[in-house]
């Protein structure tokens, strides 16, 4: 999707039988490469997982206010705003400061994690160590922990 915005890839398929995914979760998977985000995304859609791809960070920000995913995938190296912009954007708003966060990247510098960390990210996965069954599973485990805050009626 490199230049060309945002889209929203909707699962109707459910589960695929390995009891993956809950129909009912959004995941918006914030990446510029074109071929990693379908890579990705079309496993995520395989098991149930409905999808929205945005292919920078600003397209990010704005999807994720917009749509409230229940778990961002987020690179860090995108043109204009980097991960790390993203994710302080993210955090500084009320309406997304609570939803998980987990960096996909191809950079595994120990810098790049700690700075992650210390911004909210939950999980540092490393592109060429993560393949799309793992990212799958790592949704499903962040995706049904209550991350969010409670709110009164």
């Amino acid at each position: 999707m490199k230049g060309t915005g945002d889209v929203a890839v909707q699962s109707t398929d459910g589960d695929n039988g390995a009891g993956v995914a809950d129909t009912s979760l959004t995941v918006l998977l914030i990446e510029d490469d074109e071929a990693t985000s379908t890579m990705y995304s079309t496993r995520l859609e395989a098991d149930g997982y409905s999808v929205i791809v945005a292919s920078d960070g600003e397209s990010g920000v704005a999807r994720a206010l917009a749509d409230q995913p229940d778990l961002i995938y987020l690179d860090l190296r995108m043109p204009g705003l980097d991960g790390f912009e993203v994710l302080e954007h993210l955090r500084a708003q009320e309406q997304t400061a609570a939803i998980p966060v987990i960096i996909l990247t191809n950079y595994s510098e120990p810098e790049l994690q700690h700075r992650g960390f210390q911004l909210g990210a939950l999980e540092f996965l490393v592109k060429t160590e993560t393949t799309p069954a793992r990212l799958s599973q790592s949704a499903g485990h962040w995706a049904r922990r209550d991350t969010r805050p409670v709110t009164s009626p």
